[in-house]
C-alpha cells in the first residue's frame, strides 16, 4: 500500500502548482512529480493537472485574443474564465484531500497527456 499522507501532499501539489505563477515553473512540478513517483493515483493526478495546464493556457490565449479583437468588449469573458479556472483547482485541491484513494477528474478539458 502507499502511503495516504504522502499520496494527498503530492496530488495536492500537482493541482495547486497552477497557483504559483502562470508560467512554466507551474507546469514543472507535475512533470517532475510524474517521472520520480511510483503510486498510481499520484501519477494520475499529475497527468490530470498537465492536462488542466494545457486547457488553461489554451483558453486563456484564445479568450485574449478575443477581447482583443472586440476591443475590450468581451472583458467579463476573460474574468468569468478566471473564477472558473481558480474554481476548478480548489474544487481539485479539496478532493484530492478528501479522497485520496482515487484521482480527481476535471470536467470539460481536452486531454493530451
Amino acid at each position: 500500500m502507499y502511503d495516504t499522507d504522502s499520496r494527498k501532499l503530492l496530488s495536492a501539489l500537482c493541482h495547486g502548482a497552477i497557483f504559483f505563477n502562470f508560467t512554466f515553473i507551474s507546469i514543472a512540478v507535475p512533470i517532475v512529480i510524474l517521472f520520480t513517483v511510483k503510486d498510481p493515483v499520484v501519477k494520475e493526478n499529475a497527468k490530470e493537472a498537465l492536462n488542466f495546464h494545457l486547457n488553461v493556457w489554451l483558453c486563456g490565449l484564445i479568450i485574449t485574443a478575443l477581447v482583443w479583437v472586440t476591443f475590450g468588449l468581451l472583458t467579463p469573458l476573460l474574468a468569468l474564465w478566471f473564477v472558473v479556472h481558480w474554481g476548478l483547482t480548489i474544487w481539485a485541491l479539496y478532493s484530492v484531500l478528501n479522497e485520496s484513494e482515487k484521482a480527481f477528474r476535471y470536467p470539460f478539458i481536452f486531454r493530451v497527456v
